[in-house]
Formats: C-alpha cells, sequence, structure tokens
C-alpha cells in the first residue's frame, strides 16, 4: 500500500515521502496513529503543493540572508565600553550586546547564537565577526569597541 508520511517513522522515511508499506502495517499501524494518510490522486497533488511552496519559502528566506550579508559588508557597529586600566576592559563584549548593538544601530536583527566569536573581545579597536545567517550563507560583522 502507497502512503504519505505525516511525520519521521524511523526505518521507514521522513515526513512528506511517499512510501510503500506492507498492508497490515500501514491499515494497522501507520494510519490509526496518523503517521501517515493514504496515497490518494489528491493527498498526492496536496503533497506536491505543499513540497513546492516550502521549496518557495526556502528560496525566499535564503534570499534574505543573502541580502543582510550584503548589507552587513558596508557598516560597522560601535560600542562603548568601560575600561580598566592599561586599555583591557572590565569583563568582554558579549554576542548579545553585539546583536542588541546593531539591531538599535542599523534595525538588522540577528540572534546573539548566529555571531560567532573565536575568542571574547577584551580590548578595544576593531574586529571581524561572522555571522551565520542559515542556508549556508555567512556574513562578515565589524565591530569597533571604543572606550566611554
Amino acid at each position: 500500500m502507497k502512503v504519505i508520511l505525516q511525520q519521521d517513522v524511523k526505518g521507514q522515511g521522513k515526513k512528506g515521502q511517499l512510501i510503500e508499506a506492507s498492508d497490515g502495517y500501514a491499515r494497522n499501524f501507520l494510519l490509526p496513529k496518523k503517521l501517515a494518510v493514504e496515497a490518494t490522486a489528491e493527498n498526492v497533488n496536496k503533497m506536491k503543493m505543499q513540497d513546492k511552496a516550502r521549496k518557495a519559502q526556502e528560496a525566499a528566506e535564503k534570499a534574505e540572508a543573502e541580502a543582510v550579508a550584503a548589507r552587513l559588508k558596508d557598516i560597522t557597529v560601535k560600542i562603548l565600553a568601560k575600561a580598566g586600566n592599561g586599555g583591557r576592559l572590565f569583563g568582554a563584549v558579549t554576542s548579545k550586546e553585539i546583536s542588541d548593538a546593531l539591531s538599535e544601530q542599523f534595525q538588522i536583527t540577528i540572534p546573539k547564537a548566529k555571531i560567532v566569536q573565536e575568542e571574547p573581545i577584551k580590548a578595544f579597536g576593531g574586529y571581524e565577526l561572522k555571522c551565520k545567517l542559515g542556508y549556508e550563507v555567512t556574513g562578515t560583522l565589524k565591530v569597533m569597541v571604543a572606550e566611554e
């Protein structure tokens, strides 16, 4: 019996996949637990439309991520921090501070988890950080740390 999976089923396939399952397994397990629906012409068309819509949404999100990456190239985020002796910072500049400053200064929202810092920023100066924007798109963010 051909069925379309509604959820991932271990050993069978992923959500939205059309599989061939034995009649008993489909009737007694997959269909009653709503893990799959029968592969009628209507359900197959519905699956194709959902797949097409999902691909269009992913393409739009990837285009948006690329636009943000292009915009990040031209800007420098300025962060003011308190200084200790010897030009060192009290503490470090965190990803959350960078994310907040970016949204405040340029109205670009990037979650703090997407900003990659190899090591903490503990001194004044300019830094370049990578931002993982999703869909294998990365942007470079310039950060200037200055004294308050």
